[in-house]
């Protein structure tokens, strides 16, 4: 098994610390860690792991995490160059993008173009700029390793195979805290943050009560594995995480208890597979398998996903960075739960589907967006 060392943007939220436990487990060095501004959290991870560069966003947090390390040999960064940093450190050669939302793109990006294979977590990468990753990945010949449990359960399934044997690919879904509520008008954010399954961020925890988190995934599975034909199906209990359909008819799917350990692992060790801290999955103890259809007039922002990947362009980007913005704005109870998908339409038809060759394009165009969401925002859609 290679041993790779890694430097981890997120490293204190979920899909981060579950990172953690898996190098603990095999023993695998972290060269970098960066977080927003949890100076004891980050600092608690330099004592254990010892890096070489510690990263926080926030600059006073920074210089705080500075002081209580000196004298650890670790170099503590801020700011939008230190976040570059933390793609190109000496010793690294696995970017892990843990974070959420777009403030990823770049340094990830970097990650790629400076020979490091990159484990991705973060759903807004491939969606707002899907094809210069996947140009950068191919030019610079490094890996693009899915972390989330759906894309890790397709790349597993689909194995060596070639594409035109592929019918199609099926993304399962929770459902969400919501799958059997018909009325979302009065959802509350608490409610929204109770998801059934899974424990997760408050913003990617609202996305999968929206089911738009499932729009996100069926973007980004058309840049993982170009294929075109992606459906979702509702999949209550969160075993099966995935599963792909050959031209003969034929369906393989891969099972597991919804942790996110495994995924993480696989990515982090494939092609091997050995044995680390996932807990098992007891087939006897699973309540039955269900899947049903998607009712998209109860769950909107699917479809306005699929409208987007067709659109093509900067729409994915736009949507996604409308999302950010209305997601927060739901949180703090500045508009309803269904109000969210309304922003995202609107944005979606106003700011169209452009091209773009740059990620200057791709960052202006989010930033755009946001601002767009926003104005929706304040004034009451």
């Amino acid at each position: 098994m290679r041993k790779r060392t890694l430097s981890i943007l997120g490293s204190t939220g979920s899909i981060g610390l579950k990172t953690l436990t898996v190098a603990r487990s095999l023993g695998f060095p972290v060269v970098a860690l960066g977080a927003l501004d949890e100076v004891e959290e980050v600092f608690a991870q330099i004592e254990e792991f010892r890096p070489r560069l510690a990263f926080l966003f926030d600059e006073p947090a920074a210089e705080a995490l500075a002081k209580k390390t000196a004298g650890f040999g670790t170099e503590v960064a801020s700011g939008t160059e230190g976040l570059l940093k933390l793609a190109r450190v000496d010793g690294a050669d696995t970017f892990v993008a843990a974070s959420s939302g777009s403030v990823a793109l770049e340094a990830t990006y970097e990650a790629v173009r400076s020979g490091m294979d990159v484990a991705l977590a973060n759903k807004e990468v491939l969606v707002a700029a899907g094809s210069l990753f996947i140009e950068a990945v191919k030019e610079h010949d490094v890996e693009l390793l899915p972390i989330d449990s759906e894309h890790s359960a397709i790349w597993q399934c689909l194995g060596d195979r070639p594409r035109s044997e592929v019918a199609r690919l099926i993304i399962t879904a929770s459902g969400g805290p919501f799958l059997n509520r018909s009325d979302l008008t009065d959802v509350t954010p608490s409610e929204a943050l109770r998801h059934p399954n899974w424990s997760m961020g408050a913003k990617i925890t609202v996305d999968s009560a929206t089911l738009f988190n499932k729009g996100l995934e069926l973007i980004e599975a058309h840049w993982l594995f170009g294929i075109h034909d992606v459906e979702v199906l509702v999949h209550p209990q969160s075993v099966v995480h995935s599963l792909v359909e050959f031209a003969d008819g034929s369906v393989l799917g891969q099972l597991g208890r919804p942790d996110m350990l495994l995924p993480i692992q696989y990515a982090l060790t494939h092609p091997d597979r050995v044995a680390g801290p996932a807990p098992r999955l007891d087939l006897t103890q699973t309540d039955g398998l269900e899947f049903f259809p998607v009712d998209e007039n109860r769950f909107p922002a699917l479809g306005l996903a699929r409208r987007a990947l067709s659109a093509g362009g900067l729409a994915p980007a736009h949507l996604s960075a409308a999302d950010e913005v209305a997601v927060e704005a739901f949180l703090t109870e500045r508009i309803r739960f269904t109000d969210i998908p309304r922003v995202l339409e609107r944005v979606l038809d106003e700011l169209g589907a452009p091209g773009y060759t740059t990620l200057g394009e791709v960052r202006s165009a989010l930033d755009a967006a946001k601002e767009r969401a926003a104005a929706l925002v304040n004034r009451g859609l």
